[in-house]
C-alpha cells in the first residue's frame, strides 16, 4: 500500500468506536501506541533468544565441565536459580535424541565456528534488509507492514525449531531459516521507532524512549524464559514458542496499531512540541471531528494552514519519503551510526553468547545447567532496563546525547574487565557485576537506537516531515547490526582460544565506540561553556538544542 492511497482505520479501534460510541482521547490513544509498539518489539527481541538458550544443547563442550550431581531441579523463578544438576535420563532422551553429544552438524570440533556462522547469517541479513526496510516503512503503511514483518519472522523462527522434530542435519536447512528470519525481523524496529515518532514531539524524548526502550531486554527476558521453560521437552519447542508468540503479536498490531495520527481523526504533531497542528478543515470534516473527543482540544496547537483533511490517511497526502543519500547527509546521521556499530557488537556478543559463557565457566566452584544458564543471563538484561531508563534521563536533563553515551561506553570496560575476573568468586557477586555490565553496556546501545535516532529523523533540515524517521532509524540500525553480526561471529573463533580473548575483543569495541562520539562530545562541551558560534552548525545539529 502506498502512502499517498488512503489508509484504513484499525478494524480494533474501529470496534472499539461501536462499543464506546466515541473516539478515544489524544493521550489514550498515545499509551495505546506506548504499549502495542512495546509489546511488538518485545516478540521480535524473544524470538532472538532461543539461539543462545540452546547452544550448549547444540553443542555440549564436556571438556570444560565435570559431571554433575543428579539433584532435584526447581524451575525458575520459584526455585533457586542455580541448580548443580545438569540433565537426567529423561532430559538426554528429549534434547539429545538419546545420544548425549548434541546435535549434528553443530556438535563436531568446529560446532562453535558453525553456532557463529548461524549467527552472523541471521544478523547479516538483519542488518542488509533494514536499509531496504526503513525506506519501505517510510513509503507503506507502517501497520501492514509491520504486521506482516512479525508473521513472517514467526514463520521462520518456527520453522528452525521443527529442524528438531523433522531429524534435519543438514546445515544449509538451519542457516536457510536464520536468513529469512533475519529478512523478516529488519521490518521492525524503523517501523516502531516510526510509529513512536509520528504520536510524540521532541520534549522528554530521552527518558520517554529510554523507558519505552526496555522492551529490548524484557523481550530478552521473556524469550529466555520462554525458551528455558519448555527446553526440557526438546530444543524444537525453543523455536516454536517463541515464534507463536511472535506471530500473535503481528495480529495484535493489524487489529489496533494507529501508525499516524490522521488514521484515527487527528491532525498531525509538531516535531518540536509534540502537540497537535490545527490546520484548515472544510465543513464536512467538522462535521466528522465533532467524534473526536474533546481532549483533543487540549493538544492542539495553532499552525496556521497547511494541507487540508484530518481523515485517515490524508496527513501525508503530497509528502514523499526521504532516499538513504539525503539521509546520510543529516549531520550526525553517521558517527552516531559508526558508533552504533561497535556499541551493538559488544551488546549482541552478550545478547547470543552469554547463556553459553555461563554454562562453561564455574561460579563459586560449581557450573550451572542450560537452563539455569538461560535463566541467569535475563539479569544482564534487567541492568539493561536501569541503564537504559537512566541514560535517557541524564541525557535529557544535560541535553547532551553523545556525551551521555560516550560516558557510558568507557564506564562499559571496566565494568565488563571486572565481570569477567570476579563473575566466578560467588553467584552473588556474579549478579551484580552482571548487572552493572548491562546497565553500561545497553544504556547508550538504547539511547542511540531511539531518542538519538528519533531526534535525527526529524532534524529540522527535514523542515517538520517525520516521514524521514524510518529511513534515518534504518541507517543507523542497519549500520549497528553489522557489528552485531560481527561480534558474534568473531565470539565463535576467539572462544576457542579462551574467554579472555573474547573480553579483550568487547573492550576494544567499547573504546572504539565511545571514541566516534569524540567531535560531538567536544561540540556539545563547547556549546556548554558558550562557544556556540565558534562550533560548525554540522557538528552541534544532530544534538539536542532549543533552537532547532
Amino acid at each position: 500500500m502506498a502512502m499517498n492511497s488512503k489508509r484504513k482505520t484499525p478494524p480494533g479501534i474501529v470496534l472499539v468506536r461501536r462499543i464506546r460510541g466515541r473516539n478515544w482521547s489524544p493521550k489514550t490513544f498515545r499509551y495505546a501506541i506506548l504499549l502495542i509498539t512495546f509489546i511488538a518489539y518485545a516478540c521480535y527481541h524473544a524470538s532472538r533468544k532461543p539461539s543462545s538458550i540452546v547452544k550448549s544443547v547444540l553443542h555440549p563442550d564436556s571438556k570444560t565441565r565435570p559431571p554433575q550431581e543428579h539433584d532435584k531441579l526447581f524451575p525458575w523463578p520459584v526455585g533457586n536459580v542455580f541448580v548443580k544438576r545438569e540433565i537426567d535420563v529423561l532430559d538426554e532422551v528429549l534434547l539429545h535424541r538419546k545420544s548425549g553429544k548434541g546435535w549434528e552438524p553443530f556438535n563436531g570440533k568446529d560446532g562453535t565456528s558453525r553456532l557463529g556462522e548461524i549467527d552472523v547469517a541471521f544478523l547479516a541479513c538483519y542488518s542488509i534488509g533494514m536499509y531496504v526496510a526503513g525506506h519501505l516503512g517510510d513509503s507503506l503503511d507502517l501497520r501492514l507492514f509491520l504486521t506482516w514483518g512479525m508473521i513472517g519472522s514467526g514463520f521462520f523462527v518456527g520453522l528452525f525449531g521443527m529442524g528438531y522434530f523433522w531429524n534435519i542435519h543438514a546445515f544449509w536447512f538451519f542457516l536457510v531459516m536464520q536468513m529469512a528470519a533475519g529478512l523478516f525481523q529488519a521490518t521492525g524496529w524503523p517501523s516502531v521507532v516510526a510509529v513512536v515518532g509520528n504520536w510524540f514531539g521532541n520534549r522528554k524524548r530521552g527518558l520517554i524512549m529510554g523507558i519505552w526502550n526496555a522492551h529490548t531486554s524484557v523481550g530478552n527476558i521473556c524469550g529466555s524464559l520462554i525458551a528455558a521453560g519448555v527446553l526440557q521437552y526438546g530444543w524444537g519447542w525453543s523455536f516454536i514458542a517463541p515464534g507463536f508468540v511472535m506471530s500473535l503479536g503481528g495480529v495484535l498490531v493489524y487489529l489496533f496499531l494507529a501508525a499516524y495520527p490522521e488514521d484515527v481523526g487527528f491532525p498531525g504533531i509538531n516535531c518540536n512540541s509534540g502537540k497537535f497542528i490545527k490546520r484548515k478543515r472544510s465543513v464536512e470534516e467538522e462535521e466528522e471531528e465533532e467524534e473526536v473527543d474533546e481532549g483533543l482540544e487540549a493538544d492542539v496547537e495553532g499552525e496556521g494552514g497547511g494541507s487540508s483533511g484530518t481523515g485517515p490517511g490524508s496527513g501525508y497526502e503530497h509528502k514523499r519519503s526521504v532516499g538513504l543519500l539525503q539521509a546520510c547527509m543529516i549531520p550526525g546521521v553517521i558517527p552516531f551510526a559508526l558508533c552504533l556499530f561497535f556499541s551493538k557488537l559488544v551488546a549482541y556478543t552478550f545478547l547470543y553468547w552469554l547463556p553459553f559463557y555461563l554454562s562453561q565457566t564455574p561460579i563459586g566452584g560449581e557450573y550451572v545447567s542450560v537452563k539455569t544458564a538461560g535463566n541467569l543471563s535475563t539479569l544482564f538484561d534487567v541492568g539493561g532496563i536501569a541503564g537504559g531508563i537512566l541514560c535517557g534521563y541524564i541525557s535529557d536533563k544535560f541535553r547532551a546525547r553523545a556525551t551521555t553515551a560516550a560516558a557510558f561506553m568507557y564506564a562499559a570496560i571496566p565494568a565488563m574487565l571486572v565481570y569477567h575476573s570476579y563473575g566466578g568468586v560467588s553467584q552473588t557477586v556474579n549478579i551484580l557485576l552482571m548487572m552493572v555490565a548491562g546497565l553500561f553496556v545497553n544504556g547508550p546501545y538504547a539511547l542511540i537506537t531511539t531518542a538519538v535516532s528519533a531526534d535525527l529523523g526529524t532534524h529540522k533540515s527535514l523542515q517538520g516531515d517525520s516521514r524521514a524517521l524510518a529511513t534515518v532509524t534504518a541507517i543507523i540500525d542497519g549500520t549497528g547490526s553489522a557489528g552485531a553480526a560481527l561480534g558474534p561471529l568473531l565470539t565463535g573463533f576467539l572462544s576457542t582460544l579462551g574467554w579472555q580473548a573474547v573480553f579483550y575483543m568487547l573492550v576494544v569495541g567499547a573504546l572504539c565506540a565511545g571514541l566516534l562520539l569524540t567531535r560531538l562530545v567536544i561540540a556539545e562541551i563547547r556549546e556548554k561553556l558558550g562557544y556556540v558560534d565558534e562550533v560548525p552548525a554540522s557538528a552541534s545539529e544532530p544534538l539536542l538544542n532549543e533552537r532547532r
